[in-house]
């Protein structure tokens, strides 16, 4: 063990989110290191990074150049508010941020993607009612979709193991299906099926009233649900039911945005103009908590009727821009632009594809999904609901690779940094496994 790693004593006093806290402390897993695609636990056994952090580390681990910039933020200022002030390095980040988002002419701070979505909802909210339109209470999400963990997010997201501890949420919402349809296996990237599915929002708009409607939220490719890409035709459909109704269309990118799928945000790579994008991840590569919600001008405009001397929005937080998330995030964006980040994510979606898809001649893979730098590799279920996917989850970081598991389904999402022969690991971690 290396001499430096500091083992805890301790296990129980920290809480830990999502996390079977016994079954964790009778066999944790402690990482003490991390760099590039790989992370060292505290008994130096190596592990490729298969998630990304957790869908955030987009330019892998610890890059020098960003932690520098977050330790000279560290000695310089460590901390201002935004409350009536402000300091000039957050409107740095602002204005890098919205430069990479066409379309989009603001954003508005938060500290993760959780938050983001809570903030892009109360906007979506306060738009309508700053224009006279104030009857637009009802927020439409969708099956399986994830949109973080506060009371706003778990109201429009679609899964119920999320929701089931906590009773009433938000009263007025309603839920699109989801679109994993069982014709659309093994597709590969956006499946041919499924576009008809956004009819639904139509049917929500005959049965309340489109004018009753405030927004839909989905995320352009599903992913803590289980990634699912959207169906050709899918997003555009969506895109035109919400222009013929007045109602404001969110995309949850929070996983999605910086690079994902190749491009700065998804919605460019599918064509589709959003009126709010939340972000968060892979905005400061997962190194100080930021996320954000990016705005049209149009949206924007709407706030600016109030009164001079009062708030254009009744909403914010402590650190939102927070003077080393905003360093972080500028250092980020540099390193993005500068190594060609999001390019070699375009050029090694092809290959990523081709890896994953080659596993489906194992018997216990009963689909694949894909896009971007995104995947899933879905398992045949063995016992319960998610016995499979636990499993393997276990098989696989003892052979020295992590996955995420979410049902029975293993999600991945590296580093967008990855290369022929971490794709091509990978693949022989994941055939090693699941084939065995």
């Amino acid at each position: 063990m290396p001499d430096d790693v500091r083992i805890p004593n301790d296990l129980d006093s920290f809480w830990m989110p999502f996390t079977p806290s016994r079954a964790f402390q009778d066999a944790p897993r402690l990482i003490h290191k991390a760099d590039g695609v790989r992370y060292v636990t505290v008994d130096g056994a190596e592990k490729f990074d298969g998630t990304g952090g957790l869908w955030c580390c987009n330019a892998g681990h610890n890059h020098p150049r960003i932690v520098e910039a977050i330790q000279r933020q560290a000695a310089d200022l460590d901390f201002a508010h935004n409350f009536g002030q402000g300091h000039p390095i957050a409107f740095e980040a602002a204005a890098r941020v919205v430069d990479l988002a066409p379309g989009m002419d603001h954003v508005f701070f938060t500290n993760s993607g959780s938050e983001a979505v809570d903030t892009a909802l109360k906007i979506a909210l306060a738009y309508h009612a700053a224009r006279g339109d104030g009857g637009r209470r009802m927020l439409v999400g969708r099956e399986k979709a994830y949109h973080g963990i506060n009371f706003g997010g778990l109201s429009v997201g679609g899964i119920g193991l999320n929701k089931g501890q906590f009773g009433t949420l938000y009263p007025s919402t309603a839920h699109l299906r989801h679109t994993w349809l069982e014709e659309n296996h093994f597709s590969r990237g956006m499946p041919e099926h499924g576009a008809h599915l956004a009819e639904d929002l139509q049917r929500l708009c005959d049965l309340h009233g489109g004018h009753t409607i405030a927004a839909v939220i989905v995320e352009p490719v599903s992913g803590a649900g289980g990634v699912f890409p959207p169906p050709i035709g899918y997003l555009e459909r969506l895109r035109e039911i919400c222009d013929a109704h007045g109602i404001l269309l969110i995309f949850d990118e929070v996983i999605t945005g910086f690079g994902r799928m190749g491009t700065p945000f998804a919605y460019e790579a599918f064509d589709v103009q959003p009126d709010l994008v939340t972000c968060a991840k892979g905005m400061t590569n997962a190194t100080v908590p930021m996320g954000g919600v990016l705005a049209t001008g149009a949206v924007r405009e709407a706030f600016r009727q109030a009164p001079s001397k009062m708030p254009d929005l009744f909403h914010g937080y402590t650190y939102s821009g927070h003077p080393l998330a905003s360093a972080a995030c500028i250092a980020t964006l540099d390193v993005y632009r500068d190594e060609d980040i999001f390019g070699n994510a375009a050029r090694m979606a092809s290959p990523w594809e081709e890896m994953l898809h080659g596993l489906a001649d194992i018997d216990a893979v009963v689909d694949v999904r894909n896009c971007g730098i995104i995947g899933a590799v879905q398992l045949r279920q063995s016992g319960a609901v998610g016995d499979a996917g636990r499993a393997a989850h276990a098989a696989l970081w003892d052979a020295g690779l992590i996955v995420r598991p979410i049902g029975d389904a293993l999600a991945l999402s590296p580093p967008l940094t990855i290369t022929q022969d971490h794709v091509d690991e990978v693949g022989a971690k994941l055939r090693s496994v699941l084939a065995g």
